[in-house]
This record gives structure tokens, C-alpha cells and sequence, in this order.
């Protein structure tokens, strides 16, 4: 099973672009760190101590004449006599600048985290983490990239780029049980906030619990196909729940029967299984009415060898008729009986006779209620009794209940 992922990480645009110390205001004493005023042109004027300011000058030289090979020299000299807030935020943020200029990772990292410890007041700070992460991702070294994302989060828990960003790292490093982790608590958020999270976002939540063999893989896929119901999210979010939970027989013919009616059932393999599980309980009502869908939409070539001998067998059993299905109901002798009367009256599209079968099998020793509750509701369903499928459905206990909370969602879309 295979999902779009996201391939390219959404990076800010490097540091350099960003208000930058150009200009160092005349060496004062010790005072409190504070935003820099800024002088007519935008530029902010960052005072340093009198101790530091030849070495930061120094500094800024070099970064100013692009001398980046002096850079670490000078940024080791400026440090050595730094004493103030002002003084470590002024070396770190031009140490920031030529290491992103000399395409270095690492000496980024280095000059952001002296701006981070500082202790100077820089708004910018969570951004600058998320764009040091971006490029980390992007040259593929993901565990420091995981640790700049980290370090955004912690400034600010809420920032869902950080989040994203953080998954989709975890995702690409192979962290698949962290990347679900991170990107259902991004789903949580962005719904708290009131923002319908994207569907790439459910896509690669959904991917990464179906990859660590998560629990959670079948909330997310059942999340991802009610916020975005299509053929490919309801295919997709029912192989999800056929891998994770292996349905028997039974259910999966009432998974099949969902892929129909949301017109997801579009796989050669599939429908042949479909009809397969069909023949098996002698449902050929359902089993022809499934053959011919699959052939007029050219999902099946009744000439093809591979589905041949498929084709024979089902076109050689004779369906029953209503009037064969109303004598069978009168003398059924068990639920069993009943259930499968009242399958193939859904197969007919006779979903009222259908509904009736289920529930006189309901009274009837040996049936379980949950399959005669799950065929009412799917029954009811298709006929478009919203109040009574709904009903029917939620009312649906064990094994089974899962697959009943996927036609409530398909319930729901009905409108």
C-alpha cells in the first residue's frame, strides 16, 4: 500500500535575509539586555562593552569582507572578552551569518544557540530554529534536524510548522512510530484550534502508524476518510484496516460491500476475492450483480485467463429470484438462513426486504446480533434511512464495531 508523501521540506529563506547586526553602537557599561533601538534605516544598533568591542569589531569585519576562514579565530577571540547579553548575542548572530554564507550547518547551529543563550531578547529565535532544522532535512542529516525542530517547540509548543516539519523529518529518517506520535498530536491541534488539518497531513500520519503497526493507524485512516472521503481515501483507509486487523471472511465482505458503494472497489484482485468470498456462503445473487460491475467498468475481462475459470463458475450458477427468496423466508429454519435470504435481497437493491430478513434472523437461536445489526444498518444505508443506519450501527458490539464505525462515516456523508 502505497501513500503521497511529502518530499520537500518547506524551508525559510536563509538567515542572511534576516535583520542582521550591521551596525554596532559605541562601547557601553554592563546593562540590562533589551531590544536594540534602530536607526532611521531599519538597521538595529546593538551597544557592546568596551572590553568586547574590539574583538567584535574585528569580528564583523570579517564577516562584513566575506573573510570567512578568520571567522572561527575571531569568533573564539570575541568570546574570550565578551561579558554581557549584548555582547554573546552580537558574536553569535554574525557567527550565524558567515555559516550560513559558507553553507555551514554546524556553525549555524553554534551561533544560533550562543543568540539562544545569550539571554538577549530575539523574537526571531523560534523561526531561526525552524529554518536551521529545514536545512539539516534538506541535507538529509536528520537527527540534528530533528534536535533544531526540538528546540522550536520548545519556545513555542504550538508552532504546527515546527510540528510538520519535526513528522515529516522523523518520517523520512525512518522513525515511523515518532512521526505518527507527531503528526496525530498536529492533527489534535490544528482541529483545537479549528483548522481542518490538510489531507498530506492524515496521509503521512496514517502511512507512518500503518508502518510502525500502530493502533492508531486505524483512528487516523477513519479520521482521513471522513474529512476527505474519495474513492482513494476510503481504498486506502480500508486496506489499512484489513492489514492491522486481518477481518475474517464475513467482515471482509462487508468491507467489500462499502468499497462498492463508495466506489473505491476498482482492483482486479479485489473484486475477484470479493466474488470469491461470495461463492463461498453461495451468494450468487451478489456474486453476478459484483462480475458484472467489475465488467462493464473494465476492472475484469471476462476473456482474460487469469479470471476465466472465475467467470465460468459464476455465470453457470443461477441467482435467486424474489419470488425464490419470499418462499425461502417462509420455511427458513434458522438466523443463519435468514441472514443470507436477506443478502441476497441486498444484492438486489430490495433493501426493505433485506431490512426484514435481517431482523426476524435476530430472534432466531445461534445468530450473532453484531452481523444481523451490521447488515440492518448497511441496509439501511444504502436505502438512505440515515436515523435508522445510524442506529443500527452504533448499536453494533465487538470484533465488528470497527468495521460498523466505517459505514457510520459513509452514513454520515450521505447527508
Amino acid at each position: 500500500m502505497k501513500f503521497r508523501t511529502i518530499t520537500a521540506f518547506s524551508l525559510i529563506a536563509g538567515f542572511a535575509a534576516a535583520p542582521v547586526i550591521a551596525q554596532i553602537g559605541p562601547a557601553q557599561r554592563d546593562e540590562p539586555a533589551k531590544p536594540a533601538p534602530v536607526t532611521q534605516t531599519g538597521t538595529p544598533t546593538i551597544h557592546v562593552s568596551p572590553k568586547a568591542s574590539k574583538a567584535i569589531a574585528d569580528l564583523q569585519a570579517a564577516v562584513k569582507n566575506k573573510d570567512y576562514a578568520s571567522v572561527p579565530a575571531k569568533v573564539a577571540a570575541a568570546n574570550a572578552v565578551a561579558s554581557t547579553a549584548n555582547d554573546h548575542y552580537v558574536i553569535g548572530k554574525l557567527q550565524m551569518v558567515a555559516a550560513v554564507a559558507a553553507n555551514d550547518n554546524a556553525g549555524v547551529a553554534a551561533g544560533l544557540d550562543a543568540v539562544a543563550t545569550s539571554g538577549y531578547p530575539d523574537p526571531q529565535l523560534e523561526g531561526y530554529y525552524v529554518a536551521l532544522g529545514g536545512r539539516y532535512a534538506e541535507a538529509k542529516q536528520f537527527p540534528q534536524a530533528d534536535a533544531a525542530f526540538q528546540k522550536a517547540l520548545a519556545l513555542n509548543p504550538r508552532d504546527t510548522e515546527a510540528m510538520r516539519l519535526l513528522g515529516v523529518s522523523e518520517f523520512q529518517a525512518g522513525q515511523k512510530a515518532e512521526a505518527a506520535g507527531q503528526f496525530e498530536k498536529l492533527i489534535q491541534a490544528s482541529t483545537a484550534a479549528g483548522q481542518k488539518p490538510s489531507e498530506d497531513l492524515y496521509r503521512l500520519a496514517v502511512q507512518s502508524a500503518f508502518d510502525a503497526k500502530s493502533p492508531a493507524a486505524l483512528t487516523l485512516s477513519q479520521q482521513w476518510v471522513a474529512a476527505y472521503p474519495s474513492p482513494d481515501s476510503w481504498e486506502n483507509s480500508i486496506a489499512v484496516y484489513r492489514g492491522v486487523r486481518q477481518p475474517d471472511a464475513e467482515s471482509e465482505v462487508d468491507l467489500f460491500r462499502l468499497l462498492a458503494a463508495t466506489g473505491a472497489l476498482r482492483k482486479p484482485n479485489e473484486y475477484a476475492l470479493y466474488i470469491e468470498r461470495l461463492g463461498e456462503k453461495n451468494n450468487w445473487n451478489e456474486a453476478r450483480a459484483a462480475l458484472d460491475a467489475a465488467t462493464s467498468a473494465n476492472v475484469i475481462s471476462a476473456t482474460d485467463p487469469t479470471y476465466h475459470n472465475l467467470v465460468s463458475i459464476v455465470r453457470s450458477r443461477q441467482p435467486a429470484t424474489a419470488a425464490d427468496l419470499a418462499t425461502a423466508a417462509k420455511t427458513a429454519a434458522s438466523g443463519t438462513a435468514l441472514i443470507g435470504i436477506g443478502d441476497r435481497y441486498y444484492a438486489m437493491g430490495d433493501y426493505a426486504q433485506a431490512v426484514e430478513a435481517y431482523r426476524s434472523a435476530m430472534g432466531k437461536p445461534g445468530v450473532d446480533a453484531a452481523i444481523a445489526n451490521l447488515h440492518i444498518g448497511m441496509a439501511l444505508a444504502r436505502s438512505g434511512d440515515k436515523t435508522g443506519a445510524t442506529a443500527a450501527l452504533n448499536s453494533v458490539t465487538g470484533p465488528r464495531s470497527d468495521v460498523a464505525k466505517y459505514w457510520l462515516i459513509y452514513v454520515n456523508q450521505k447527508g
